[in-house]
């Protein structure tokens, strides 16, 4: 139902011109070099060798993106789809316009997301063939070394660290993939897609689709909550996505303090660049739910930073044992329960 071919000319749109290619880093060579570091650091193993870096633009980005989030909103459209067969005369034309909007908010958001995204591994959740891949924004690369005025290959290096630790995660962690996966299939079947009347005879009514794509990206899901079973399924992804995210944080200033010369003038420069919004801009992430990525990488950066201080990344490293260990959403914000709990559970197991 979804027209996704106008939800890619849109992204294209919205995403702005892709620049000629510059001088851009030996992606590579510098993931090799900062490989070693993550894995050193993490102790995790890899099931499968790391997918090699990719440099793409930002309209191949969100390509990639809306490929995935076909996968998403799909199933969720077919129930309105069906639901429109009830809804008379207006049917095929409720059903155009149901499919522009979902189609143009969809391609609204990739392509303004595709303008800030520096790195991403990219992994199918929700089925498909695909194999993972490591991309790289080419030209966000570049422009954020100009905004942020740092140095390219610390910033590279830094950067390269924190995409590998994902790669890590879900290729290091046997049960993460499915876990997240199941949850989000789970709470897609709770989703609840009906025909309101009025004026106009019948109108659809679904969650927001930047909604949609949030819950797919970050797990942000605040304003998808209905029930009591959503809100559960909520604060559990939001959880566990702030842990993912987190920890990448967290390892990426780990192994910087050796590795990365003056890490410490990269990250206030990151964390300027995060809070660096322009007042439309802060208005449109807002109106989007795209604010929420932020407060995942700050609430499960503070957790695994304290974490770590305390226990080391042994310590931390217990959130991988399986999914119950990974924290609740209350544990985010005591750091101190999450570790009373996991060690009676390491006792007893």
């Amino acid at each position: 139902m979804v027209d996704w071919s106008l939800a890619r000319q849109v992204a294209r749109l919205a995403a702005g011109a892709d620049e000629p290619a510059g001088q851009d880093p030996d992606l590579r060579a510098l993931c090799s070099e900062m490989e070693a570091h993550v894995a050193s650091y993490t102790g995790l193993s890899l099931a499968a060798p790391a997918p090699a870096p990719e440099a793409v633009t930002r309209a191949e980005w969100t390509a990639v993106n809306l490929e995935a989030l076909s996968r998403l909103l799909d199933p969720v459209a077919e129930r309105l789809d069906a639901r429109l067969d009830f809804a008379g005369p207006l049917a095929g034309v409720l059903r155009m316009g149901a499919s522009a909007t979902l189609a143009a908010e969809a391609g609204l958001v990739m392509g303004y997301v595709s303008q800030r995204v520096l790195g991403q591994y990219e992994v199918s959740l929700l089925g498909g063939d695909a194999p993972p891949r490591l991309l790289f924004v080419a030209q966000n690369l570049r422009k954020a070394v100009r905004e942020m005025d740092v140095q390219p290959d610390p910033f590279q290096r830094w950067i390269c660290a924190h995409e590998l630790t994902h790669v890590y995660q879900f290729q290091g962690v046997p049960w993460l993939r499915d876990h997240l996966s199941g949850m989000i299939r789970t709470y897609l079947k709770t989703v609840e897609v009906r025909i309101e009347h009025g004026a106009a005879g019948g109108l659809p009514s679904l969650p927001s689709p930047a909604q949609l794509i949030e819950l797919w990206r970050d797990g942000g899901l605040a304003a998808l909550v209905q029930t009591h079973e959503q809100r559960r399924l909520m604060d559990r992804m939001q959880a566990a996505m702030a842990v993912i995210e987190g920890y990448s944080e967290h390892v990426m200033d780990a192994i910087a303090v050796q590795s990365i010369p003056d890490h410490a003038r990269l990250r206030a420069a990151m964390d300027a660049r995060r809070r660096s919004r322009s007042a439309p801009e802060r208005l449109i992430e807002r109106l989007l739910g795209l604010n929420i990525k932020l407060q995942q990488y700050e609430l499960g950066k503070s957790f695994c930073d304290t974490v770590a201080g305390g226990v080391g990344i042994e310590g931390l490293n217990r959130v991988w044992e399986a999914p119950e260990a990974l924290p609740t959403a209350e544990e985010l914000g005591r750091p101190a329960d999450w570790l009373e709990r996991t060690k009676s559970r390491t006792k007893a197991a």
